[in-house]
C-alpha cells in the first residue's frame, strides 16, 4: 500500500509552520549542544510538547549528531495514548508526515516484524498519536537519510517488545529510540520523587522495579531496558525536568527524562 500517515499533532505539540518549526527545532538542538562521549545505540526520549519537554528531547538526539551521516534506519516504540492496543501495532502506510516533509518507513523491517505473535498491522493506533511523532522533526533536522520504523506498543509483556528490538537492533546504522515520558498529574515534588526511582532502575538496568504509574512508555522501556541488559550497554542520564520548569501548574505535572544507552567503554 502507497500511503502516507498524515501528521496529526502539528499545530499542536509543535508549530505547523514548516519553517518556524525548523528553526525551534535548530535552536533545541543548538542550545543542547553534542554530548560528549561515545555515540548511543539507543535513546529514551519525552514527548510532550515542545515547550514542555523539548529540551529535553533535543538533549537525547544531540548525542547522535557526531555519526548522523551513518543511521539509515531508526525504530522508535512508543505507547497507546488514543486507543486500546494489544500487543504492538505497525502501519500500512510506507510513509510518515510532518510538515517538514515524509519519512520513508523500512518496510522490509515492517515485513519481517509482522510475523512475530504480538505484532499485528492497526491503523488506529497510529493515526492520532503523538508520541512517535513529535519525535520526527528532531530526526529530520538531524539525519540527512533515514527509514523510520514506527512500533506503537500496547499490553503485551516486556519480553515480546524486547525480541522485536533484538531483531531490529542492526549495527551501527540503526538507532532505536524509545518514546516516554514519566510519571502523569502528580504534585510536582512527589513526581519527582517518582522520577528519581524510575531514573534510578533505569540506570541499574532493572525493567521490573518500573511500575505502572512510572512511565506512560513503561512496557516498550521495559523491553529496551532487557536488550541493553543481556547486551552489556552502559545507560548514561541525559537530564530530568517536570512541565512545572516550564512553567506548568505545579499540582499536576508530567516528568520527563532522557538517557542514552550504548556499548560500554
Amino acid at each position: 500500500m502507497n500511503e502516507t500517515r498524515p501528521a496529526a499533532v502539528a499545530g499542536l505539540f509543535y508549530p505547523a509552520d514548516p519553517a518556524e518549526l525548523g528553526r525551534r527545532v535548530d535552536g533545541l538542538l543548538e542550545a543542547a549542544g553534542p554530548a560528549p562521549g561515545q555515540a548511543p545505540s539507543a535513546l529514551v526520549a519525552p514527548h510532550a510538547g515542545l515547550p514542555f519537554s523539548g529540551a529535553l528531547a533535543a538533549r537525547a538526539f544531540a548525542s547522535v549528531a557526531s555519526v548522523a551521516a551513518r543511521i539509515r534506519r531508526v525504530v522508535v516504540l512508543g505507547p497507546s495514548h488514543r486507543v486500546p492496543v494489544a500487543g504492538m501495532a505497525l502501519p500500512s502506510a510506507n510513509r510518515f508526515a510532518t510538515p517538514l516533509g515524509e519519512v520513508a518507513l523500512d518496510t522490509e523491517a515492517l515485513e519481517r516484524i509482522a510475523g512475530y505473535p504480538e505484532v499485528h498491522v492497526f491503523d488506529a493506533a497510529h493515526a492520532r498519536e503523538h508520541g512517535i511523532e513529535v519525535e520526527l522533526p528532531f530526526l529530520q533536522r538531524l539525519l540527512p537519510d533515514f527509514e523510520l520504523v514506527p512500533v506503537v506498543v500496547g499490553d503485551c509483556p516486556p519480553a515480546a517488545v524486547a525480541e522485536v528490538i533484538e531483531a531490529l537492533w542492526g549495527g551501527p546504522e540503526t538507532l532505536v529510540v524509545v518514546s516516554s515520558d514519566l510519571s502523569h498529574f502528580h504534585p510536582d515534588a512527589e513526581a519527582r520523587r517518582m522520577d528519581a526511582a524510575t531514573a534510578e532502575a533505569v540506570e541499574r538496568l532493572d525493567p521490573a522495579a518500573i511500575g505502572f504509574e512510572q512511565a506512560c512508555g513503561r512496557v516498550p522501556l521495559q523491553g529496551l531496558l532487557q536488550v541493553a541488559r543481556r547486551r552489556g550497554l552502559r545507560v548514561e542520564r541525559l537530564g530530568m525536568a517536570t512541565s512545572a520548569d516550564a512553567g506548568g501548574p505545579a499540582d499536576r505535572v508530567v516528568g520527563y527524562g532522557a538517557w542514552r544507552l550504548g556499548e560500554a567503554a
